[in-house]
């Protein structure tokens, strides 16, 4: 038999705990804690889980809707649709498993997210992904991007989802540690979705799904540290995922739901066995007895300690109604899957670990979750950003050029052309515009997904930056036509114990509560990665949204791509805005002054806007102003049509500044748009139109054979 570690300092340390916790922990149970029983509070007081150091800012997110039918702290959000259907979606980051092993560290993040969302009920529809990395010409980077990118699309493609939209960029913040935070949707009945609290004393609990191997001890703890140079390491820490036996146990999942044996249900994901049975237990105030002699293993010898904390992939775990045992059981067997009885609720607060008879673990349940450490870490105000320098101005073309071609504003088509983006034949848009579109399977009603934001905004300005990318995601859903329901959201940024990096961490929660408040699109669920720092250096604060919303019909869907003839109309003011823009970024080689302001009730009014007058008919084509301004929307809207386009103006404020609450759209009937603008209080200025083969910005031309060939050559051209 094996025997257990000493607990010294060392090893208590090498656990994520520090003096003060392990006191803590002394205090509650009144005695030195088993090394089984060191890993368990290990798995779920670490930042990855306990959510330790930012629990006090999320809870000022708004997460409430007459939309929302279950907001944050389930596996997944659930936002009512209409006729009795719900959309089910979360983001989670695989940041410092895909660093380590980008291969099956971004496989496992797609894996981990599609349970999160079958798990509640739901049939995944669509899946995206946001990136970060490091340079371009960096060491590292291009066996990063191609193995991140080949497991996202291994994982997904196999498993059958469509990825439909996301987002990537390149920046030294990233070159130690990349970011991988993946999202994905599924649809369910409204009243039929499942919880994870477990009910009733006695009942069984029930370990469904693959067997249990060595693979992902300790990664919960693992992502709740920083990288330095022992990082090879924690290779075995990345867990090794299986898209075949997913797929297999979504469908005895959701086949089983479907038998009424379900009381509830939680997928194992961070911390595996653990956290999966202190949640159930925690939520509906139970106690839990494990016996692990029972679990399936696929290695010898294990121990109970990595048992429990053991992140092998494609598991759950369910408390089951008796009655249904045997229904239950031949679900399972008939998807040649593993189902065995593990455990049973019980009525005290206990959390007991058998093993062959022996208690590996006898603690407090309560005290595993509900008194968890939870800090109010000090933090800094970012100071305010001094302003922009002169900025020359710059030949047009020769600038749109150099963006176009760049690794941050090329086409991502080679990307995402690696993802097989139609399985299930209801994908209406895919990746490459505002955002993708996915029909409702045998309806007419459509739901958009984007996921967007800036960091070097977040970084200059954290309250505009956490504003501006759910603005940006709310333009993106209405350029699509579609109108915004929800929001989630992934918090990637380095070491919160640095007040500098907490400073920003609560700027930017600030901002995006004030957004998705005013722009009624509450967070519905969510993940925070921190410690995203390698030998003590911060990636830029990372704040994604992923953003779902609504087309009630296919006929709202806007196209981006403009018709020859028609007028070019910018709605939106334009002062010019170039701090922290991608001209002074990509062109320039500056990074400098404040992010653009965000005014929240012109997003909102110019984006109801674009939706009004596309059903008005006034509309024939939109595509929201984001990263390089007017110059990069008309660049994107010509190639789109494959058409020319012809835009009046001059400066490089008016071609390249990044002013926000704009679009520009495409009108048959320019005067009738310009004229419904003014009844409503929008800036609407027709610009130029549509026709010819020449992309002409003000003195400067491009040929759009030259636009397209550098645009979509940029990725090939670097990794390709």
């Amino acid at each position: 038999m094996q025997t257990d570690p000493a607990l010294t300092p060392e090893l208590i340390a090498a656990h994520g705990l520090n003096d003060a916790e392990y006191k803590r922990i002394l205090d509650l149970i009144g005695r030195e804690p088993t090394f089984t029983e060191l890993g368990i509070f290990s798995a779920m007081w670490n930042e990855h889980c306990s959510y330790k150091s930012s629990k006090k800012w999320l809870r000022t997110l708004p997460t409430e809707g007459p939309q929302v039918i279950c907001g944050p702290g389930e596996n997944a959000g659930v936002v009512d649709i209409g006729d009795g259907q719900a959309v089910v979606f979360k983001m989670e980051s695989h940041n410092h498993p895909s660093y380590i092993e980008p291969y099956q560290g971004a496989a496992t993040g797609v894996g981990g997210i599609l349970r999160d969302v079958f798990t509640m009920g739901a049939r995944p529809i669509a899946a995206m992904n946001a990136l970060s990395f490091g340079r371009v010409d960096h060491p590292k980077t291009r066996s990063l991007i191609n193995g991140v990118v080949e497991g996202i699309g291994g994982y997904g493609n196999a498993f059958g989802v469509p990825t439909v939209g996301g987002e990537l960029r390149f920046d030294a913040a990233y070159d130690g540690n990349c970011l991988v935070n993946a999202f994905a949707a599924g649809l369910a009945d409204a009243d039929a979705i499942f919880y994870s609290a477990a009910s009733g004393v006695g009942m069984p609990v029930v370990y469904l799904g693959a067997k249990t191997g060595r693979d992902g001890v300790g990664g919960a703890t693992m992502a709740s540290a920083e990288f330095d140079d022992t990082i090879e390491e924690k290779r075995p820490t990345v867990q090794v995922g299986d898209p075949f036996t997913e797929k297999r146990l979504m469908e005895a999942t959701l086949e089983l739901m479907a038998t009424g044996a379900v009381i509830s249900i939680q997928d194992m994901g961070a911390a595996g066995l653990t956290c999966s049975a202190v949640e159930m237990g925690d939520k509906g105030d139970l106690g839990v007895r494990l016996d692990l002699e029972r679990v399936p293993v696929r290695e010898e010898n294990m121990t109970a300690y990595e048992m429990m904390l053991s992140e092998s992939q494609e598991r759950m775990l369910m408390v089951l109604r008796p009655e249904k045992e045997a229904e239950a059981r031949a679900v399972f067997d008939k998807w040649d899957l593993d189902f065995a009885i593990v455990g049973e609720t019980i009525a005290e607060d206990r959390f007991l670990i058998m093993l062959d008879g022996e208690v590996k673990a006898d603690l407090p349940l309560k005290a595993l979750s509900g008194t968890a450490p939870e800090y109010d870490r000090p933090w800094e105000e970012t100071p305010e950003a001094a302003p922009v320098g002169e900025v020359p101005e710059v030949d047009v073309a020769e600038a749109l050029l150099t963006l176009a071609g760049s690794a941050n504003y090329g086409s991502r088509a080679w990307v995402w052309q690696q993802y097989d983006t139609t399985v299930m034949a209801d994908t209406v848009r895919v990746p490459g515009s505002d955002a993708g579109v996915v029909r409702v399977h045998g309806t007419d009603k459509a739901l958009a997904f984007t996921a967007d934001v800036t960091p070097r905004y977040c970084k200059a300005n954290p309250r505009q930056g956490g504003r501006q990318a759910v603005a940006e995601a709310y333009r993106n859903l209405c350029a699509t036509g579609a109108r915004p329901l929800a929001t989630t959201d992934n918090l990637n940024f380095g070491n919160p114990e640095k007040p500098a990096i907490m400073g920003q961490f609560v700027g930017c929660i600030k901002g995006i509560g004030d957004a998705v408040a005013a722009l009624d699109m509450p967070i519905v669920s969510g993940n925070v990665s921190l410690y995203n720092e390698t030998d003590g250096r911060a990636i830029l604060p990372t704040p994604t949204i992923g953003a779902v919303g609504l087309l009630e019909t296919l006929d709202q869907l806007i196209p981006t791509a403009p018709q020859d003839g028609d007028a070019l109309v910018l709605i939106g003011e334009t002062a010019g805005h170039l701090g922290q823009s991608a001209l002074l970024a990509e062109v320039l080689g500056r990074v400098e002054g404040d992010a653009p302001a965000v005014d929240l009730e012109a997003e909102r009014r110019h984006g109801e806007f674009v939706r009004e007058a596309f059903a008005a008919g006034l509309l024939r084509a939109a595509h929201d102003l984001g990263d390089g301004g007017l110059a990069m929307a008309a660049a994107e809207m010509a190639l789109a049509g494959d058409v020319g386009l012809e835009v009046e103006g001059a400066g490089t404020g008016w071609w390249f500044g990044e002013d926000q609450a704009r679009y520009l759209v495409a009108s048959a009937d320019a005067d009738a748009l310009v004229a419904m603008g003014l009844s409503g209080g929008v800036a609407v200025q027709v610009v130029g139109r549509v026709g010819g083969d020449v992309l002409k910005l003000g003195e400067a031309e491009v040929k759009l054979t030259d636009l397209r060939a550098t645009h979509s050559g940029a990725l090939p051209r670097l990794f390709g």
